[in-house]
């Protein structure tokens, strides 16, 4: 079972139509919804399971510009700026804290990539350094085997992501938007160049506009309108553990530990070098696409053949009068990998004395939603007016999520955008750009 998430109760009567419908009550969804009720805008969101049920709890709850591809800095920055004022907004507490990301660098060559994105993220107006030995002690309390130096971000943060996109989506109902979970979105009715209707599996809703954000759904939602990306999932595995003292204070990733400290007192951790990627039909499809990632991460991909999972699992569209995939699998509740985090808990418990007594409480899965360039796609979908999809946030949209959200406003809004979205648009894997993976997954 995946991590407690505070309850969101869903709205009872479903509009006949709306300005536009939001499909997925992710962070990227439920902030989209927040940002459109602020500004007055007529939006529905409709969610097949619970808010933040897959992989918005499930994260290890970074909000990190440290070690982002560049072409996201300007998102993060802005995003970062989000959540500073983020409890204030919704008037509840979503656990953000500054306190700083810690990436180690424990080769010659780890180093002087950290040092050319120290300078790349100084253009952008993020200022972050190569932490040398005595910030490294002060960081990480009686490490047993500290790095011999590390990329530390002290402007970066953390939240809680079980609580903060539930209270984002009472904050957004607050304001106008009406949200259903329990209630799929079967497919999207188009005609003249455009989206009409989007059909649930309680009813159809009439809209001008449709943002598809399902997450690892998202590849499924937009085949069955002929549109192809090439999008696959990976599967990561994060745990929980009691409440202890003495350990890091902020976000630190070293090799087989990703750790976070908890507003409960506890840890999420994580292995920071082990995710499972299933193999299924695309996989062997967009083989081309995903190789240059999959020659970057070969030491931290495992890949199982898994035939059942998400793309793979039907062959056409299934009529909107009939029962959905995503009625059959409300929640994608993946079955963790318990060695890679037990290696995690041996190694923290080897590296910081105080946190011998660790033990885990929960372990949990999730599947994450990738790009080739592991660079989301926000962006209209050209020839098909009103539709835009927000999806292939790599693992690290939990942080990146309300700077999203605001730009999917923004170009539904007609409004000027928070950001350049050219980086961001569907047609770079059809173009020409031949896009790269800069970090991983």
């Amino acid at each position: 079972m995946g991590p407690e998430v505070l309850p969101v109760p869903s709205d009872e009567v479903l509009p006949r139509g709306c300005e536009t419908v939001i499909v997925g009550g992710g962070v990227i969804g439920v902030t989209a919804a927040l940002f459109l009720a602020e500004r007055g805008h007529d939006v529905v969101l409709v969610e097949k399971g619970c808010i933040a049920g897959e992989q918005s709890s499930r994260n290890w709850g970074w909000c990190r510009q440290g070690r982002r591809d560049p072409r996201e800095f300007d998102l993060i920055r802005e995003s970062l700026h989000l959540w500073r004022g983020m409890n204030a907004r919704v008037g509840g507490d979503t656990g953000f804290a500054t306190c700083g990301t810690f990436f180690a660098a424990r080769d010659d060559s780890t180093a002087e990539r950290y040092r050319w994105w120290v300078k790349e993220a100084a253009q952008a107006g993020i200022h972050a350094e190569m932490a040398g030995a005595a910030t490294i002690r002060a960081l990480l309390p009686g490490d047993t085997a500290p790095p011999p130096a590390a990329l530390h971000c002290a402007s970066d943060g953390r939240a809680e992501p079980q609580r903060a996109v539930p209270l984002m989506a009472m904050a957004a109902r607050k304001r106008g938007a009406r949200i259903f979970t329990g209630c799929a979105a079967r497919g999207i009715e188009t005609g003249g160049g455009r989206v009409l209707t989007v059909v649930t599996e309680r009813g159809a809703i009439a809209c001008n506009n449709v943002v598809v954000a399902g997450g690892a759904w998202t590849r499924l939602l937009l085949r069955d309108l002929g549109i192809d990306i090439p999008q696959l999932q990976v599967r990561a595995t994060v745990a929980r553990t009691q409440a202890l003292a003495g350990g890091p204070e902020c976000c630190f990733w070293d090799n087989v530990i990703g750790l976070r400290k908890r507003a409960d007192g506890g840890y999420t951790l994580a292995n920071g070098l082990a995710n499972v990627a299933p193999v299924t039909p695309d996989s062997f499809r967009f083989f081309r696409e995903y190789w240059p990632l999959l020659a970057m991460e070969w030491r931290h991909l495992r890949l199982r053949p898994d035939p059942r999972l998400l793309t793979g699992w039907t062959r056409g569209p299934v009529p909107l009068d009939r029962p959905s995939p995503y009625e059959a699998c409300r929640v994608l509740d993946p079955k963790p990998d318990l060695r890679f985090v037990r290696a995690s808990l041996a190694e923290l418990r080897r590296r910081f004395p105080a946190l011998a007594k660790a033990r885990l409480e929960q372990v949990w899965a999730g599947m994450i939603d990738a790009m080739p360039d592991t660079v989301p796609v926000i962006s209209p979908v050209p020839g098909l007016s009103g539709l835009i999809v927000a999806t292939g946030f790599s693992g690290h949209g939990f942080g990146i999520g309300p700077g999203a959200g605001w730009l999917v406003a923004d170009l539904l809004c007609g409004a000027r955008p928070l950001v350049d979205p050219a980086p961001f648009r569907i047609g770079r894997y059809t173009d020409g750009s031949n896009p790269r993976p800069l970090f991983g997954v």
